[in-house]
Parts: structure tokens; sequence; C-alpha cells
């Protein structure tokens, strides 16, 4: 077993307005100073998680590729792939069982299918959902090949209606069963967002796109930020954390890692138990994507009086 060291944080139950609005848009409540257990040792990226995967790296490694399929987060919760389909290719219809699926347009247009909606084209820029057991179908159109970001919950399988014949899978038959129920849309579940010509535009506001209890992708948009070098940002005990840049520059400070800046198209990934904090970078709006496991995911915040400099720290009163 891995060696645990127990440190005291202030560990943020619900979060101060601003915090919470921020990140999780959670109701403000008092905060709590406790122990929390980190690794002695800590955790390690194993691949093909990294720190950073820019998305000019992997354009140059696929360059020769009109289809191609890149691994990019492998977690015990959530997985996620760089997709490129080229022109006219088109998925099985399918479904996921149990969780939802999600989306990034990068580039190029994804001709969403999706049950019991009216069909429509995403570009770049759309963030597009799809509940549990709501069969859909993508198909990228134009004359370009098209570029997404797929996320959906680790060891979720993917199942077809009857009428579809399934991808095979290695080790695994297929065999026919009867199913009912599934996930709806709703005014705080929707098919899809345009950031570009909702949010970026001022026309809808930042915040959770997708919220289930085994997932949760909250859209984070601001100006550039003050760095305090005092500042480790905060961790999760339960869940590791990434990031999809949607708009401009974001500034990364990662455990003992240099700091970094991140821009539109890359992905940054923090294991669990791992300090972190992103700044909005740049000279101008910068947006995130964050993903992680759960809606109400505990944020583990330094003490007060650790991001303070000698200079800022109270005299105790003098008699």
């Amino acid at each position: 077993m891995r060696d645990l060291k127990t440190i005291l944080i202030v560990v943020i139950l619900a979060l101060p307005p601003v915090l919470g609005a921020r990140l999780h848009s959670q109701m403000p409540q008092r905060e709590s100073i406790v122990w929390a257990p980190v690794p002695s040792t800590p955790n390690k990226w194993i691949a093909p998680n990294k720190p950073h995967t820019k998305l000019v790296d992997l354009l140059a490694a696929h360059r020769s590729q009109a289809s191609w399929r890149e691994p990019i987060v492998r977690d015990t919760l959530l997985t996620a792939d760089y997709v490129q389909m080229a022109a006219g290719e088109k998925t099985p219809r399918q479904f996921q069982p149990d969780n939802p699926i999600w989306w990034v347009v990068q580039g190029g247009g994804i001709h969403f299918t999706i049950e019991g909606q009216e069909p429509f084209v995403a570009t770049k820029g759309f963030l597009v959902q799809v509940p549990y057991r709501n069969v859909y179908q993508l198909e990228a159109v134009g004359a370009a090949p098209a570029l997404i970001f797929e996320v959906k919950v680790a060891d979720s399988p993917t199942m077809y209606p009857v009428d579809q014949k399934p991808v095979p899978v290695p080790g695994m038959d297929f065999v026919k069963v009867r199913i009912s129920g599934k996930a709806n849309y709703s005014d705080t579940v929707r098919p899809s967002v345009d950031f570009n010509g909702a949010i970026a535009a001022g026309r809808r506001v930042a915040g959770p796109f997708v919220s289930d209890p085994r997932a949760f992708a909250n859209v984070i948009r601001g100006m550039p930020q003050e760095d305090n070098p005092r500042d480790k940002g905060h961790f999760h005990e339960v869940s590791a954390e990434f990031w999809f840049v949607l708009e401009g520059t974001i500034n990364y400070k990662i455990a003992d890692l240099p700091i970094f800046d991140a821009v539109q198209g890359d992905v940054v990934f923090v294991p669990k138990q791992t300090w972190h904090r992103a700044h909005h970078g740049g000279t101008g709006y910068s947006t995130r994507l964050a993903m992680n496991g759960y809606p109400q995911l505990l944020h583990n915040f330094q003490l007060t009086e650790e991001l303070q400099s000698g200079n800022e720290r109270k005299e105790p009163p003098r008699r």
C-alpha cells in the first residue's frame, strides 16, 4: 500500500461566493480546518495521461491520416480521446448504458443525430452531450475532416439498438436483451451549447454543461489573474481533473512542475491528490472546460496564513 502523509488544510465544504461561482456554483457555507491525506510519494502521470497535451503536436503526429483516434485521458473515473473523422465518415447508431457522453468540436462539422432531438450540425466551439440510453450517431460533414474531443465515464461500454450491427470488441460477445428507461434532456441538461456564439458572445453565462452523479464538465471563463507565488491552488482526494482550453490562454501551476501556459485546443491533466491551480492568462478572456468525476467534488485549499507574505501576517496584539 502506498504510504500517505497527512497535512492540515482548509476544506471547502461549500465554497465562498466568489470561489463557488467560479468552480462549482455551490451555495456559500462555512469552511472547516481538517486533516487531509496525501501520498508520501506524489502521484505520477501514467500514460497516456500527461500534464500537457498540445494540439499542435497531435496534429503534426497525425498529419498524414484522414481518420485517427488518440487516447488523451485514461483515469479510473473518466476517459477522453481526440478523434478525427474523415469527411463523410459516420459512426454506428449507439448509446451509453448508464452515463452521459460528451464532445467538444475542435474543427470541421459534425452532423449529430440524437434520439428525440432535431438533427443539427455542430462546428468549432460546440459542446454536445447525450444522456444515458439515448441513441446517437455522428457524421463528419463538409469537405474537410472533423476533429472532436470525446469524453465518457470509464468502463462504460457502448451498446447498440437491435437494428444496428455492433462494432466487435475483443473478448466480448453481443447478446440480445430487453431494457427500459432513459435519461431526458431538460432546462439544465441541454443537447448542445455553441460556446463561440453564446458564451463568448456574451449571450449566455459560463457554468456547468454536464452535471451527472458520475461526471462533471464546467465552463470557466474570465480575465487574466495575478499569481500569488505562495498559492499552490488546491487538490482533490478522489478524482483526477483535466481541462480542455476553449479560448485564449490558461496558466497552470501543478505540484513541482514548471509553470506553463496551455492554449486553445490543448488538454491539461492532473492526478488526484496533487496540488494544482489554473489561472486565466494571456491578455483577454480565456476559458477552460474543467472535467472530473463528481459535481460536488471536494476542493482542499491551503491555510490562509500560508498564502500571506511575512509583511501581511498580523502580529499578536501588544499588551
